[in-house]
């Protein structure tokens, strides 16, 4: 059971909370009741969901990458076979949240055009996302798109979820806030490709910096932070004061410091990755906190 959880990403876990929490708060700062049967079945699913991508990647890892280290053939089994039935109940849980909901008439599915149409969707698409993520044939992890996907769960779709449960229709707001969030997330998910580099070369696991090479992956990881923060100081040109997201710049000077040590990395400088990896864990998750925090008090 300890392995399960620790294949499981606790921190991923709470990355995925917060981000729902940021998407139900957009929803109350908007004037939209509070449900709060929907806010902790709408909980309970997305950190099902997010269990499942984390353990389906396990179960479904090459043979000649150990799960665990010095792993023998029957803890390896016994793993994998742990994970896969953890994973799967789950799914089957999940599947059980929605057809709870549809029964109970709490949100509807007679048209993808109707408001409450809009949040199936997006349940369907973080489904979509966790399986192309993690099972052969596709398993996009393997090829290049696994950060990409990551980024797109955490920082757009889960707080979608948590957004539309509670509001039912979406929301200029929630595009303003997400799309910038996701970029940060996006710049997390590529960092730590970097402390792994030399056993993803060994074990020629697909990942994006293996696929781009180091220069342009840093490059794309630049980019993705100053285009979050221009894409925050953009919000009045979407009709939202900047009063509104002037929180998310309280993570700048870390994003810049982020930038910074990345570049002397890739110059040649001596890594401190633990320094790196926290650095951009805080810039997307503070970034996420704050927000949430201040549409929580607004």
């Amino acid at each position: 059971m300890k392995n399960i959880i620790r294949l499981s990403r606790p921190l991923y876990l709470l990355l995925a909370a917060l981000t729902y929490v940021l998407g139900v708060s957009i929803a109350g700062y908007l004037g939209k009741p509070f449900h709060l049967d929907l806010f902790w079945l709408g909980l309970a699913g997305i950190i099902l969901a997010q269990a499942s991508m984390s353990l389906l990647a396990e179960v479904f890892r090459p043979a000649n990458e150990p799960i665990i280290p010095d792993e023998t053939r029957l803890e390896r089994k016994s793993i994998r076979d742990a994970a896969l039935y953890v994973s799967a109940a789950a799914l089957a849980a999940n599947a059980v949240i929605a057809f709870t909901l549809y029964l109970n008439n709490r949100l509807h599915l007679s048209s993808l055009r109707e408001p409450q149409g809009v949040a199936y969707f997006f349940l369907a698409l973080s489904l979509l996302i966790v399986l192309v993520y993690a099972i052969p044939p596709l398993r996009l992890l393997n090829r290049g798109f696994g950060e990409f996907l990551l980024a797109a769960h955490f920082g757009y779709v889960i707080p979608s979820i948590g957004f539309l449960f509670q509001a039912g229709d979406y929301s200029r707001l929630l595009g303003v806030t997400v799309l910038p969030l996701t970029a940060l997330a996006f710049a997390y998910f590529i960092i730590l490709d970097f402390p792994t580099f030399a056993s993803d070369e060994k074990y020629e696991r697909g990942t994006l910096l293996r696929r781009l090479g180091w220069e342009r992956a840093v490059q794309l990881h630049h980019s993705l932070i100053l285009a979050a923060y221009l894409l925050f100081a953009a919000a009045p040109l979407s009709g939202f004061s900047f009063a509104l997201l002037w929180p998310a710049f309280l993570t700048f000077p870390f994003a810049v410091f982020q930038i910074v040590h990345l570049r002397n990395i890739a110059l040649g400088g001596r890594p401190n990755w633990t320094l790196l990896t926290s650095t951009a864990l805080s810039v997307f998750g503070l970034t996420a906190y704050f927000l949430t925090l201040t549409f929580w008090l607004r």
